[in-house]
């Protein structure tokens, strides 16, 4: 659970990869960002909030992948991209998993537009064969990462405004 120098670090990795026109890729995996008393007085909100503006306006290619779990807003925070992928069995949620029902697993999502991309897991899980999770996911990522450097920057950006725009819009679905 990030505190707020975490994600401030993050900001601060963000800006120098766009200074130098690196790509930003994000390994999601956490249940969010460390809600203590410390953390509040030290402005967590704020630095959220600054990643979420970062990422959504950076001019480099944004890269993010759940490989995990991604809780509320510290997952949010890091995950802001042009195209996000998923393992096949991680979650992504706006709270905690212990906290609702919602439908916050990779087919379900990628259903409702929140992700871009399943990535699949070996028999039995990704702890079941390391290696072979760590290629399918370093394999979907520079798949992605060729994908969004063929775009132009003005794409990208407007592609992660109207992805942002649109985590928790509402719809009825039949599932």
């Amino acid at each position: 659970m990030p505190h707020p120098e975490g994600y401030r670090k993050a900001l601060r990795l963000i800006r120098l990869a766009e200074k130098f026109g690196m790509p930003v890729v994000t390994l999601i995996d956490t249940p969010g960002a460390y809600c203590g008393i410390g953390s509040e007085e030290r402005g967590i909100s704020q630095a959220i909030g600054a990643n979420l503006l970062a990422l959504s306006q950076v001019a480099t290619p944004v890269v993010c992948a759940v490989i995990g779990e991604g809780g509320s807003g510290g997952a949010l925070a890091i995950g802001v991209g042009d195209e996000v992928l998923m393992l096949e069995h991680a979650v992504y949620s706006v709270i905690t998993p212990e906290g609702n029902a919602m439908r916050m697993r990779a087919r379900d999502l990628l259903k409702l537009n929140l992700i871009d991309e399943i990535v699949p897991e070996p028999i039995g899980g990704a702890h079941r064969d390391r290696e072979k999770a760590a290629a399918n996911l370093s394999a979907a990522l520079l798949d992605a990462l060729d994908r969004v450097r063929k775009l132009p920057t003005d794409a990208c950006l407007k592609k992660r405004a109207a992805k942002l725009r649109n985590f928790g819009r509402y719809a009825e679905t039949s599932y």
